[in-house]
């Protein structure tokens, strides 16, 4: 299949250039790049493959060994220096689909072989194949955090080492590292935001005449696409020739004093942890002058590098969104820019070989004509250019505009539609530290960090047949089960006789993500500013966990005689956080009706992930006033969630002298446990998680006798 050109792509100018930059110099880092579905992600990634100039590698390694230059570690080696040992190839994209195993993305021992012949070998994995290429992970917000891990390291360390199964090997794993991801499937975790050098947030254009011609292309491309291709072929040349001039300018590139200052002084400015963010900034400044054809870094690379490499890195609260303030930016680097005395710094340092010359001395030097490195007012907000298709429209090179500014989210754009609440949402209170809730039982869903389950990767507990496709091999029990019957199958040799039913896998407990769907009561009752701004301190302190503990969350709310899902089962917590800030409250309580709605909704979702566990949290004070015989209706509901065995927990909200209970009877008739605002804080966990899953327990195994 021909791949849809690079040049081709449209209005994705900043994206363009972070990809650019990285073939430039690896060493930036890689690129995650954040968006809505559509908007040519894996497009332009699949379309820098075809710029990337090819590569020699030695004959027969499956390690891709450069022949002038062979890793002395390479497990396939050692290998002859000289002529006549290398071949040529193109550079290759790799891709890491979700689903992969430890063993697919770093390699392990050859189990074949090992059992066949007797020898220990390596298999390599995925790190391998992309060695010298490009690795690419679409969705990789949905990639085990250890397999993130493990891959970050990699591409920050330049090799991969694998110890495990007797095996010890390290070879070489230079890539280009591209993440893609859409941030309404759940957030990294900020540590892992970090460990990307640049990241660009992308969307689709709001302009008419831009998606039109988006579709014209994309149209033009399907229906016949080596026209298309020739029709762009000469621009894709430049920039294989553009790319390959910026590597070899790189090394005489020069960052002087000046701007090493300015980018200490921006990243001590906007509070960034640690030093990887001045190192990214520095190298991505220098990748810049490069790809502008110049030897002398100047502010327009520094403003331009700030906007690429520090936006992400400013998140440390799940709920917060990527951003930069580019007011403070440029204040910053007036203040700390070179004085007249710039001492050091050449008073020409201008374009070097670049295309049409240029002052290149003031915040908007820089080459024209051919297009550069855009001027310091070029990004948009944030640094992104929230476009579409990707790409600039009638040349390969980047334009001196990256578009309309980005659009930084408010925190209320996905709130809940309330065109007649009778009173304003309240504030959210503040958050806290939730104690852990847990679903009792051991369950088989997808690894996270919330109740204990049988997962793919977690302390061995035993070894068992497989089930379906085989998982994990446990070599000891295979060996095990094979060793009795090596006489009556006519061994001969070392290597071992194994058949089919002597596999055996490993079976392993660790953590899994569960869902946590919430039930929230938004009536009048709970109407009272400063009460309903505490409920929502505390239930964005429960989503603040759910986030830390890798589940899915969806929200219910009930109001006014009816209940609503406000938020479908998601793994974006800040979605939810977003609706549960502009929840309206007021009217009857209609419990009965909330906890019906939440049952279809973990009805459905049984239905599409059958191994994921459900933990129902129900916020109210218990009272129910909507339709006739509520309070009746209400425990019916209850008992129906209960016979489902749904664990849950109430959070008892009444407050005042005079308590009916009410909540903490519906507890009851849930089968769970209730607790108060103040219980759910971290300080009181211990005793309550105990109860918690004492009750469960003893649930469970009422039903069973």
């Amino acid at each position: 299949m021909i791949p849809y050109p690079f040049p081709a792509l449209v209005g994705q100018e900043d994206l363009q250039l972070s990809l650019l930059l990285n073939a430039v110099s690896p060493a930036i880092g890689g690129v995650l790049v954040r968006g809505e579905k559509g908007t040519a992600k894996s497009t332009a990634v699949r379309a820098l493959t075809a710029l990337l100039p090819p590569v020699e590698v030695v004959a027969g390694c499956r390690f891709s060994c450069d022949p002038a230059s062979p890793d002395p570690g390479c497990p396939d080696g050692p290998h002859a220096v000289g002529a006549g040992t290398g071949e040529t190839r193109p550079a290759r994209m790799v891709e890491l689909p979700v689903g992969a195993s430890e063993d697919r993305l770093v390699g392990a021992l050859d189990i074949e072989r090992a059992l066949s012949e007797g020898v220990k070998a390596f298999e390599p994995g995925l790190l391998a194949d992309a060695h010298r290429g490009i690795l690419y992970v679409d969705e990789v917000n949905l990639l085990h955090d250890h397999l993130v891990d493990l891959l970050l390291d990699a591409a920050a360390m330049g090799s991969s080492y694998v110890e495990r199964e007797g095996v010890s090997v390290r070879h070489a794993a230079r890539f280009l590292l591209v993440g893609t991801m859409n941030p309404e499937e759940g957030e990294l975790r900020p540590q892992l935001l970090d460990r990307f050098g640049l990241t660009v947030e992308v969307a689709a254009s709001r302009e008419p005449e831009q998606r039109v011609e988006v579709v014209r292309r994309r149209l033009a491309h399907d229906d016949d696409p080596e026209a298309f291709a020739a029709r762009w072929a000469d621009e894709e040349q430049r920039l294989r020739e553009r790319i390959a001039a910026a590597r070899a300018l790189l090394p005489r590139v020069r960052l002087g004093d000046a701007a090493l200052r300015q980018i200490a002084a921006t990243c001590a400015a906007f509070e960034v942890d640690g030093m990887r963010a001045d190192l990214v900034m520095a190298r991505t400044a220098t990748a810049l002058a490069a790809w502008a054809g110049r030897d002398q870094v100047e502010q327009a690379d520094v403003r331009q590098a700030a906007l690429l490499a520090l936006p992400h890195r400013r998140r440390r609260n799940p709920f917060d969104a990527p951003g930069l303030d580019e007011e403070m930016l440029d204040r910053t680097l007036e203040e700390h820019a070179p004085q007249e005395d710039e001492g050091p710094e050449p008073p020409d340092g201008g374009p070097g070989d670049g295309p049409d010359g240029g002052p290149g001395d003031g915040p908007e030097g820089g080459p024209g004509g051919g297009g550069g490195v855009p001027p310091q007012d070029a990004p948009s907000q944030s640094g992104q250019a929230p476009r579409d298709e990707g790409g600039p429209a009638d040349r390969p090179s980047l334009p001196e505009q990256a578009g309309p500014a980005a659009q930084e989210p408010s925190g209320t754009g996905t709130g809940a539609q309330a065109p007649a609440a009778p009173q304003p949402a309240a504030p959210t209170g503040e958050p806290f530290k939730a104690r852990a809730l847990t679903v009792p039982g051991l369950g088989e869903g997808a690894a996270g960090r919330r109740s204990r389950a049988r997962t793919a990767h977690g302390r061995t507990t035993g070894a068992r047949r497989p089930q379906g496709a085989l998982g994990k091999l446990h070599l000891a029990a295979t060996v095990q089960a094979a060793a009795p019957h090596q006489q009556a199958r006519g061994r001969r040799g070392s290597g071992l006789v194994v058949r089919r039913d002597d596999l055996r896998e490993a079976v392993r407990e660790g953590r899994e993500g569960n869902l946590v769907l919430f039930v929230v009561d938004a009536s009048g009752s709970m109407a009272a500013r400063q009460r309903m701004s505490a409920v929502k301190g505390a239930v964005l302190s429960l989503l603040l966990d759910a986030y830390q503990r890798r589940d899915k969350v969806g929200m219910v709310t009930f109001r006014r005689g009816d209940a609503e899902v406000t938020l479908p089962p998601t793994s974006s917590v800040d979605a939810a956080a977003a609706r549960l800030e502009t929840l309206p409250t007021g009217g009857r309580t209609p419990l009965a009706a909330g906890l019906l709605r939440a049952r279809e909704v973990l009805r459905v979702e049984r239905l599409r992930d059958p191994a994921r566990r459900a933990l129902l949290v129900t916020v109210t004070d218990g009272r129910a006033t909507g339709g006739p015989e509520p309070l009746v209706r209400a425990r019916q509901a209850a008992g129906l969630l209960a016979a489902d065995g749904v664990a849950s927990v109430v959070v008892d909200c009444e407050q005042g002298h005079v308590r009916l209970g009410l909540a903490r009877e519906l507890a009851q008739y849930l089968g769970g446990e209730a607790v108060t605002l103040d219980e759910l804080r971290a300080d009181a966990v211990t005793a309550l998680v105990r109860r918690t899953t004492g009750a469960q327990d003893a649930r469970i195994a009422g039903r069973a006798a």
